[in-house]
């Protein structure tokens, strides 16, 4: 048997204007194998959601700009994003807030000061909880781009092409993992399995041609250098 693989790394975002917290945060999330996005008000925590899609947001109440709260409906209104858990930060003794927070769609709360272990270990707990629910996706739809996880159907602008059951596991596995790059080694696991005897040009080969077969959407499937790909 194959030692298991390295996946991708979980992606939090945290939203925190005071830059202690934010930097404790941050060292504590990345110490604890998590890669870690900042935004420090309401705006730029939007811009990024929309851009990285990370995997569980850190949002504090009290920010500048656009405060927790709006951000938190804003979130939960939008179709693409609104899969996403989120643990919002308050201050101590702000129970009616904590209260709206969760009403909006939060997942959970920690209250300042917080014990960064045991906020990590909440974190895991709801990535744990949540992952299943994120990939019981029916088809898909980007640019051009249409697949269908239940009939096997798979066009390009409206053309249909036909897709090898393998070829078909794989695109199905970046879709499903949309805009976070996947290792070669992560894709030979999921796609072929632990007892394949194979090497990571054989996921190249077949990222050949499935790019070959999305003619001109392609470019929707990027080689991130050094990792392995990502589908936009």
């Amino acid at each position: 048997m194959h030692p298991q693989p390295k996946s991708f790394v979980m992606r939090i975002l945290i939203v925190e204007d005071e830059p202690d917290i934010l930097n404790l945060l941050a060292f504590n999330l990345e110490h604890s194998g998590f890669e870690t996005i900042k935004a420090v008000d309401g705006y730029e925590a939007l811009e990024k959601i929309r851009r990285d899609i990370p995997d569980l947001i850190l949002l504090d109440l009290m920010l500048p700009k656009l405060n927790g709260f709006e951000v938190c409906k804003k979130i939960r209104e939008s179709p693409g994003l609104k899969h996403i858990p989120i643990i919002m930060l308050t201050a101590k003794g702000e129970e009616s807030d904590t209260i709206t927070g969760l009403e909006l769609g939060a997942d959970d709360y920690v209250t300042k000061p917080f014990s960064p272990k045991e906020l990590v270990l909440r974190i895991k707990a709801i990535l744990r909880r949540v992952k299943p629910a994120q990939k019981m996706v029916s088809q898909w739809k980007n640019k051009g781009v249409y697949i269908n996880f239940e009939t096997y159907e798979f066009r390009i602008h409206g053309e249909k092409q036909e897709l090898t059951a393998t070829e078909f596991k794989l695109i199905k596995e970046l879709i499903l993992n949309q805009g976070r790059p996947l290792t070669r080694e992560y894709l030979l696991s999921k796609v072929w399995g632990y007892e394949f005897e194979g090497y990571a040009r054989t996921v190249d080969t077949h990222i050949r041609r499935l790019r070959k077969k999305m003619g001109p959407c392609a470019p929707l499937l990027e080689t991130v250098r050094g990792i392995g790909y990502r589908m936009q």
